[in-house]
């Protein structure tokens, strides 16, 4: 028997190893985080939630569940439904009631539940949610329109199906002589309306807040925390399950106020939901009981088989009648829709409530639930990936490079990437830069990245780094600053600059100028003169008989400067201050060669344009 202590670290410990595999791997977390639930609690019977937590079990998954949507309503920018509002609006409306409907008739017909305890079920089953959305999103990396239609379908539909749930409750409460049609009606218009009066309150008091600067912005995330959990807390007490409501339109005001910035607040929640989504769903995986999954046969699958092929595939198509999804786009929106903590956890309350009101098959809509959820998030991280690249409707892998600057340095460096497969798209605010850039036939945008138009327009599809070569030291620090958090860490370079001496009192901290490019010594100015000079980028292929040693003793390398290689899986490596590479036979390696190294290089191993050749 392990004592509480060392049950919460052996959740927080495999929390953190199934992210970590499902990393390595690139599949779902989810995937590992259930598996490892199910080892823990029923078959090795080491976790046990319901005593761990006892009647703290459901008001801390419902707290979590709160943090994980607002967290997820900041990301909820109106402009995202220029294209895919009327979509997203039908499928948490008719669309659901549609969903709703086949459920409910799957399961009275495979399971043999009442049409009331059938009806209930279905309600709750049209949620999907950013617990399971978001992790499947990170790996199936869909195009921009079918993630943000899932994501806002999963956020809103949360508290919509909790509300719609309350709804089919009230009216078993009123088939089981416990109330009126008046009573009912006027509970679910008092959980809307305190959940819309009471979320955008407290959003727009928040962000008054932060717009006028009265936080400290050691204080914001914190202020964050505290005023959501306070509010969902108060909306709960005022009118129950008004909750979730609550506080995503409080994230939706909040993402959507004028000079309001959010960034701080969303970095912190986003680790916080990362640490509450791996407990949840170990939790939810270890309350299973296999026994009461037997009791509901095959009929259980069938339900299962009914929601993944009949239900939302209908929905969708429904929904999205003279929308601008193609047909490959509405196949994957059919495919996805997982299950997550909102349903298992809605489930579970208002089975205990129909058993205190003496429907005795009440308890197995629990096991029923937790069917759904394992099979559709099994079924779907397994395929929804593969599936999206099948149908063309994936994002290319996040290789590119996004590139401050036009220059003439930024060109040769883009033309060198683009011959090692790697997209690039440069940005210059100089309009000659940018008109020569495109004569070269090289992707740009014409404008600041610090600049807000930047934020709205700028199409990062595919991109997977930044290099800041910009002629402007300053900005291109401020531009790593700014996609430091966007993209991977080792991703983010910059130039270094004649003031980032070790002691120059004007040096830039290294934190705020990423890594650098190449060498301490190897600065823009450099760069651009060799270039002027009729210096080039040029590819040599490493072999066991001309290594890196042999290229770099070869004396017409003598004055060239290497800037990256390409292994032979196509994984580009930079060479930086702190890096020293050491590429090995078949990698191919990028150096600039001086003219005077010119005539010398020629007698190199041939170079290449195409090195997956």
């Amino acid at each position: 028997m392990l004592t509480p202590v060392t049950t919460f670290a052996l959740i927080a410990v495999a929390g953190f190893a199934c992210q970590w595999l499902a990393w390595r791997a690139r599949l779902p977390a989810i995937l590992f985080l259930l598996l490892s639930g199910v080892l823990l609690g029923p078959v090795m019977n080491v976790v046990k939630p319901d005593e761990l937590l006892d009647e703290l079990l459901f008001p801390f998954i419902s707290l979590s569940v709160a943090i994980i949507l607002f967290e997820g309503s900041l990301t909820l920018k109106f402009r995202q439904l220029k294209d895919i509002g009327p979509v997203v609006r039908n499928m948490v409306t008719y669309g659901a009631l549609i969903n709703a409907t086949i459920t409910t008739v799957a399961v009275h017909y495979l399971i043999g539940l009442s049409w009331q305890l059938s009806a209930l079920f279905g309600a709750i089953m049209v949620v999907t949610g950013p617990t399971v959305i978001v992790p499947l999103l990170r790996t199936m990396k869909p195009n921009a329109r079918i993630a943000n239609a899932l994501r806002w379908e999963g956020i809103v539909i949360d508290p919509l199906g909790a509300l719609f749930a309350v709804l089919v409750f009230e009216w078993i409460r009123v088939q089981h002589g416990q109330g009126d049609w008046l009573d009912a009606t006027w509970i679910f218009v008092q959980t809307i309306a305190v959940g819309n009066v009471l979320g955008a309150m407290a959003g727009y008091l928040f962000g008054l807040l932060l717009r006028h600067r009265w936080l400290p912005e050691y204080l914001q995330s914190f202020a964050a925390l505290a005023t959501v959990t306070g509010v969902f807390a108060i909306s709960e007490s005022l009118r129950h399950e008004s909750g979730l409501l609550t506080v995503t339109i409080m994230g939706i005001w909040l993402a959507n106020m004028r000079d309001v910035h959010t960034e701080e607040i969303i970095d912190f929640k986003e680790n916080l939901t990362l640490v509450l989504v791996s407990s949840l769903f170990i939790v939810l995986a270890a309350r299973i009981n296999f026994d009461d999954v037997k009791l509901l046969g095959w009929g259980s699958l069938g339900v299962l088989a009914v929601m993944q092929l009949l239900s939302r595939p209908i929905k969708v198509f429904f929904s999205s009648i003279g929308s601008v999804f193609t047909f490959r786009e509405k196949l994957l929106l059919s495919w996805v829709g997982p299950r997550g903590i909102v349903a298992a956890a809605v489930t579970a309350l208002f089975a205990l409530k129909l058993e205190q009101m003496g429907y005795e098959e009440a308890y197995l809509l629990v096991p029923l639930a937790f069917t759904v959820i394992m099979g559709t998030v099994i079924i779907q991280s397994m395929t929804a990936r593969p599936l999206a690249r099948i149908l063309g409707v994936a994002e290319p892998d996040s290789r590119g490079y996004l590139i401050m600057g036009a220059n003439p340095v930024a060109r040769a460096i883009a033309k060198a990437l683009r011959t090692a497969k790697y997209r690039v798209i440069l940005s210059d605010t100089y309009w000659d830069n940018i008109s020569s850039a495109r004569m070269e036939d090289l992707p740009t945008f014409y404008g600041s990245l610090l600049s807000d138009h930047a934020d709205k327009h700028l199409d990062l599809v595919g991109m997977g780094g930044f290099l800041g070569l910009s002629h402007h030291a300053e900005r291109n620090h401020l531009g790593v600053m700014k996609f430091q958090n966007e993209f991977p860490k080792v991703k983010v370079l910059s130039l270094a600059s004649t003031n980032d001496s070790a002691n120059s009192k004007r040096a830039t901290s290294d934190k705020h100028r990423g890594q650098v490019l190449f060498g301490e010594d190897v600065t823009f100015s450099k760069l651009a003169s060799l270039i002027a000079k009729g210096a080039q980028i040029k590819s040599t292929p490493l072999t066991e008989s001309f290594t890196f040693d042999d290229w770099r003793n070869y004396e017409g390398n003598a004055y060239s400067i290497p800037l990256f290689t390409v292994d032979p899986k196509g994984s580009l490596l930079w060479f930086t201050a702190k890096t020293q590479l050491e590429p090995k036979s078949q990698w191919h390696l990028f150096s600039l060669v001086p003219v005077e190294g010119q005539q010398l290089n020629e007698e190199l191993p041939e170079t290449v344009g195409d090195i997956n050749a």
